[in-house]
């Protein structure tokens, strides 16, 4: 299993990176985690061809994470000619929010033919869900978003990934990330307080009780960036748009 780092900015693009996206290719075939507005950009700088994702978990319905699906229905439709399903993944609303921002940004689109299926699913709390050879389990988390966020426990190729989403702490993450091969955690700021996400002061001090053998930090605005040489905690890495890790 690999995952590519596609996307590991803020909502804002700090530091010229791209939105949250997260690509992972498996035995079975490869999934996405998340899908900010850039994702297609990213997929195209790693020659990834949109076509080959069978699968994208969303974490929550916050633009920067899940609107990508708008520009990834139409260029499936009109430039990628994609014919093999899609299956979206997500809290309850995900469809209704989706067909909301693609009629806002582009009329019509959504009532257009497709030759494909697009098919969405929706999570329950700690519930494990399993599809396209993944199981995810989903851990209600402290974001709001008009609907449930959620951190999401992967298991493929009996390895197990972890990744918060955006929250500020919970004591989910712990059971998220419980021995967990990578876990991936958004921390958005050093040590200035920001409501609902993380700073790596809060993430520094729970590190031993995340059980993780690796954490990937992300989603990191501008004071994070400034000051990521700072962190120099052996099991911690920072994310970077292009990261390769293999599992």
């Amino acid at each position: 299993m690999q995952l590519t780092v596609i996307g590991s900015s803020d909502a804002f693009g700090s530091g010229g990176r791209l939105q949250t996206c997260f690509h992972v290719a498996h035995s079975g075939g490869a999934f996405l985690i998340d899908c900010g507005a850039t994702s297609l950009i990213g997929l195209a700088r790693e020659n990834i061809d949109p076509n080959s994702i069978s699968t994208i978990f969303i974490t929550h319905l916050h633009g920067d994470h899940f609107s990508g699906l708008v520009w990834w229905l139409i260029h499936a439709n009109h430039v990628g000619r994609r014919t093999a399903p899609l299956v979206v993944t997500g809290p309850a609303g995900i469809e209704q929010r989706f067909t909301a921002a693609a009629e806002a940004l582009f009329p019509g689109a959504t009532s257009t033919a497709r030759p494909f299926a697009l098919t969405f699913r929706t999570y329950v709390d700690r519930q494990p869900l399993t599809e396209g050879g993944v199981t995810v389990t989903p851990f209600e988390v402290s974001h709001p978003s008009g609907a449930p966020p959620y951190a999401l426990r992967f298991s493929v190729d009996g390895r197990t990934l972890a990744f918060s989403g955006d929250t500020e702490w919970v004591e989910n993450l712990i059971d998220a990330a419980n021995g967990a091969d990578l876990y991936i955690t958004e921390c958005y700021a050093y040590d200035s307080t920001a409501r609902y996400h993380m700073n790596w002061r809060t993430i520094e001090a729970q590190v031993p009780r995340l059980s993780a053998r690796k954490i990937l930090l992300t989603h990191m605005g501008p004071e994070m960036l400034a000051n990521q040489h700072n962190v120099t905690h052996p099991a911690v890495a920072i994310a970077s748009d292009g990261l390769k890790i293999a599992m």
